[in-house]
């Protein structure tokens, strides 16, 4: 059935029946710009609203080379064989000349893209920080709606603003792989900090044993940092995702953190706390976009522009003056 994208409620009833072309059609409506796409995507988010929640969300980043998709199909074929319906929300970065992305995931998931079970969706991060897109969220949600019981975010990968994934998931991975032994220098602490589980890839053949030192030196590293989440002690494992050997004390894990979130009510008081997080980050995006869209401030800013560029007025006198002029002051 073909359902026009801005029948939102027609939208929502294939999302809830499994439809997948229903479902990246609903991601590229919440994903676009247009103020009546905006509207019809707010519509089919409330009508979606009732229906979302249930599954385990993961959040996954990496160091480069890491062998994050890789890694993401063998987890992905793991949850298939245990039952479960996947979907992978892959984060591609966008050029800061063109703004255009590859959006590749699909081609490095081949054996999981072709499951009718899962899902893949690559998405361009645009001018968003933090590894994912600004969509992400609304993505989950749709997902979740259409009946899939595990979302994987796979952001950008590992950066200084590589963090905004933890505050939309359950569970945050850090993907590693053994190298010269001094890998926790090169990692921004902020990830480390925030990671409820450390994963060592590629230990096999001649890196299995280097793979099993890492996962020590990270094991004896943690120590030194808090938990990211009460109650829960960070592990490290060590996997191959091309052989498909350690997935299952992944997915283990998974579940053991799940339920021990569940149990002490950890899990509830993290989503409450990320959805008034989400609330205010769309309060900031939609008051700059507003001012963005005033025709005074639009008027005023080449000239602002051109001052600051010159030296004549800072930045900051000139950003008073604009928010100034946009608060009617």
């Amino acid at each position: 059935m073909t359902v026009s994208p801005l029948d939102p409620s027609a939208l929502a009833r294939s999302v809830r029946a499994g439809e997948r072309r229903a479902v990246a059609r609903a991601i590229t409506l919440i994903e676009s710009t247009r103020p009546d796409h905006r509207a019809s995507a707010e519509i089919l988010l409330h009508e979606l609203l009732p229906y979302t929640g249930g599954a385990v969300r993961i959040g996954i980043t990496g160091v480069p080379g890491a062998g994050k998709s890789t890694f993401i199909e063998s987890f992905g074929l793991h949850v298939l064989a245990q039952g479960g319906r996947p979907a992978v929300l892959a984060v591609d970065p966008s050029s800061p000349r063109t703004g255009g992305s590859i959006l590749g995931d699909k081609t490095r998931m081949e054996d999981l893209s072709r499951d009718p079970r899962a899902f893949i969706r690559p998405s361009p991060s645009g001018c968003t920080l933090g590894g994912v897109a600004r969509r992400t969220r609304e993505a989950m949600l749709v997902c979740e709606a259409a009946g899939f019981d595990v979302i994987v975010v796979e952001t950008v990968g590992v950066g200084q603003s590589e963090t905004a994934v933890a505050d939309m998931v359950d569970m945050f991975l850090l993907l590693l792989v053994p190298g010269g032994g001094d890998e926790l220098q090169g990692i921004k602490k902020g990830i480390v900090e925030l990671a409820d589980a450390i994963i060592v890839n590629k230990a096999d053949g001649d890196l299995a044993i280097a793979a099993a030192r890492a996962a020590r030196d990270y094991g004896n590293a943690l120590h030194l940092l808090a938990p990211a989440a009460s109650g829960w002690q960070v592990p490290v494992l060590t996997c191959s995702a091309l052989t498909r050997t350690g997935i299952d004390s992944v997915w283990k894990t998974v579940c053991d953190h799940r339920d021990r979130l569940g149990a002490n009510g950890a899990l509830t008081a993290r989503r409450e706390e990320q959805a008034r997080a989400w609330m205010w980050s769309e309060v900031s995006e939609t008051l700059l976009q507003s001012l963005r869209d005033d025709a005074r401030i639009a008027a005023l800013l080449p000239e602002m522009e051109q001052s600051v560029a010159g030296g004549r007025v800072s930045p900051g006198a000139a950003a008073r003056r604009l928010v100034g002029l946009f608060k009617g002051e």
